[in-house]
């Protein structure tokens, strides 16, 4: 027999010759075997060294929750803990409290502030005063200087009195062009000085309580500024302090008829002796 008439079988058997499978299937099972057949090379084919796709590495696996790190308060122990949501407690009630007694005292008057008015106002005065003189009718329009002067005791035992210091314009000088100037600087000895003037006459006689509390509180800040500005470095020491007030009017705009003087008017305080721990601190400062 010729070796062109070799059958099928012959042909399969033959080296180097291979029979096509899905040629030798049905028409209608070519799909599906050819399907089969690429999910058969993918896993017999596939390298030992290059497991499946479904198979996840170990090391490409989140953390679980258990191992990851605590941060924050959870990483303290539990005593640090507990302390650390007292203190925010405290902080928490603290502000509270604050915020309420901020709200009675520029509330219109009721019943708490009828029966709980003093302990409301020894809260507020005088740090934490509101004053809303920026949006009345007619806000300030005068120039308020506060000047003090003392009497020392030099070294030698001699006393003399000093020159005045204008406290004022010294904040103002620290306050021009500093972008973020202090809360003192911008208001410590101006709420001192109204506090002041609030609380006595025009004989600077005291309205109550709050009369001597001013009092005390003024000379506290003028006896702390006078002792940085005049003691520091002389070995004086400080007696007594005198306070007084410079008040200009602000000039009217060019475009106003408004004529008012330009005379300054001053507001002069008794002598107010020191107590012997200020009269210490001064001189050490």
């Amino acid at each position: 027999m010729d070796a062109y008439d070799e059958g099928p079988d012959a042909r399969r058997d033959r080296p180097g010759d291979c029979a096509d499978p899905v040629s030798a299937l049905p028409e209608g099972a070519v799909t599906d075997v050819t399907e089969e057949q690429e999910e058969q090379r993918g896993t017999v084919g596939a390298s030992p060294a290059e497991p499946a796709a479904s198979s996840a590495s170990p090391s490409l696996e989140s953390p679980s929750p258990a191992s990851a790190p605590r941060t924050g308060i959870a990483a303290l122990s539990l005593r640090y803990q507990a302390a650390a949501a007292l203190a925010l407690a405290v902080v928490a009630v603290a502000a509270c409290v604050h915020l309420g007694m901020v709200f009675l005292h520029v509330a219109p008057p009721n019943t708490l502030t009828k029966k709980h008015g003093k302990a409301i106002d020894d809260w507020i005065y005088p740090e934490f005063e509101q004053n809303w003189k920026l949006f009345a009718p007619n806000p300030l329009q005068q120039d308020i200087d506060v000047q003090v002067r003392a009497e020392v005791r030099t070294r030698s035992g001699a006393e003399r009195t000093t020159g005045w210091y204008d406290l004022s314009a010294l904040d103002g000088d620290a306050i021009h062009g500093n972008l973020l100037p202090s809360h003192t600087q911008q208001n410590e000895l101006r709420r001192a000085w109204d506090f002041y003037v609030a609380s006595h006459d025009g004989d600077n006689r005291p309205a109550g309580l709050r009369g001597a509390l001013s009092e005390d509180y003024l000379r506290r800040v003028v006896v702390v500024r006078l002792g940085r500005e005049h003691a520091a470095g002389r070995g004086e020491t400080l007696e007594s302090v005198q306070v007084r007030s410079r008040t200009t009017n602000v000039p009217p705009p060019k475009w106003s008829d408004e004529q008012v003087s330009g005379t300054p008017v001053y507001r002069r305080l008794p002598w107010w002796s020191l107590p012997d721990g200020e009269r210490t601190g001064a001189s050490a400062r």
